[in-house]
């Protein structure tokens, strides 16, 4: 099974006076603003670090779901945050660490149990895959 969707940008101008634009294939982002100011100046609009730790977020919470079920287990909640870092480095800029962070309430399992089984998800979910060139951290709290 092969599963395709598009992500879209749209520049105009140069980079510190240019603006940008994001589209999703579903919509859930269109025409969404971004640009030099909202990256690196906290200007509102969307940048691709927030745009990397959604995504990672999302995927990495849902591979847990499916280990969890597996596991014979099902949560109650769940909540990640992925702080992906950007730092300037020898030839520019590059996404140095992701940190994701677990807080989550899952009935019958505890904490190592729980630890165990969000290290599997974070070891084998596709985004993670995908940025296996940076390092991936994860910390978790047992509600």
């Amino acid at each position: 099974m092969q599963i395709n969707r598009t992500g879209s940008a749209q520049w105009s101008g140069g980079l510190k006076d240019g603006k940008g634009q994001i589209s999703t294939q579903s919509g859930a982002l269109n025409h969404y603003p971004y640009g030099f100011a909202s990256r690196f100046e906290g200007v509102p609009g969307t940048n691709p670090e927030e745009l990397i730790g959604a995504a990672h977020a999302g995927c990495f919470t849902m591979a847990l779901s499916l280990i969890l079920n597996e596991a014979g287990f099902t949560a109650e909640s769940m909540e990640t945050t992925a702080k992906v870092t950007l730092e300037s480095v020898e030839g520019g800029f590059a996404i140095t660490a992701i940190h994701l962070t677990l807080t989550g309430k899952v009935p019958g399992a505890d904490e190592a149990k729980f630890t165990e089984l969000a290290n599997k998800a974070k070891a084998g979910c596709p985004v993670s895959k995908a940025l296996a060139s940076v390092p991936i951290t994860l910390e978790v709290h047992a509600a």
